[in-house]
């Protein structure tokens, strides 16, 4: 069977430059924001329940909804974002037949990586085979957020508050690379790393997530 990796980590931790060292290796991507965000498209159910639950207002001129309006209205706010998830439907069902379609169709070598923030809380490391996770301090997250989104500091706390941090989320995973130096060293750790883990996987050494253990006591 191909091997599954599932990659979380906070907002501007560096998810996204893990995943594509890790494509460099042949892995396929798939980012849970943009399987969620393909069930809300124009004309889909959720598409109409998001704009009935927050307004007409973040609706763009080519009649998608804009992300940016809605993550304003949601972030930091706990009851908005439970509206939010529930008009958007099945997202554990769209995120499961994903990592299933990777199981049925990759190469017996072959490697899928889930990215996704919220892997651990939503339950998809059960359907992955390693939970890795991406940490950094918070000021270098806070810097980066800032100058990437082009937000106010602000802005980018709200968002960085309304997620949990790498500490809460380390006992239920396999991994945890910090990233709070250059790219050339994090491509130096993930690369250390991912030969490790194939090498088990491939010699069926690979043990048990610790995802397992932390979902029954939690």
């Amino acid at each position: 069977m191909p091997l599954i990796i599932g990659l979380t980590g906070s907002i501007a931790s560096g998810k996204g430059a893990v995943s594509e060292i890790l494509t460099g290796f042949g892995a396929i991507h798939g980012d849970a924001d943009k399987i969620v965000h393909a069930l809300y498209e124009p004309g889909k159910p959720a598409y109409y329940r998001i704009i009935e639950a927050f307004g007409n207002d973040i609706i763009q001129s080519d009649e998608f909804i804009d992300r940016k309006k809605l993550g304003a209205k949601v972030f930091g706010k706990p009851e908005a974002m439970k509206l939010l998830t529930s008009s958007i439907g099945n997202i554990s069902e769209a995120i499961h037949d994903t990592i299933l379609s990777w199981r049925n169709t990759l190469p017996e070598n072959g490697i899928g990586v889930l990215e996704a923030v919220n892997l651990i809380e939503a339950g998809y490391s059960q359907w992955t085979d390693v939970t890795w996770l991406v940490g950094c301090d918070e000021k270098i997250a806070l810097h980066r957020l800032m100058k990437r989104n082009n937000f106010s500091e602000e802005e980018a706390m709200q968002r960085i508050a309304s997620q949990k941090s790498w500490q809460e989320r380390e006992p239920a995973s396999d991994l945890l690379i910090m990233n709070n130096e250059s790219i050339a060293i994090l491509t130096n750790k993930v690369t250390e790393e991912f030969n490790s883990l194939y090498d088990r996987y491939q010699n069926n050494k690979l043990e048990p997530s610790r995802y397992i253990e932390w979902q029954k006591n939690n």
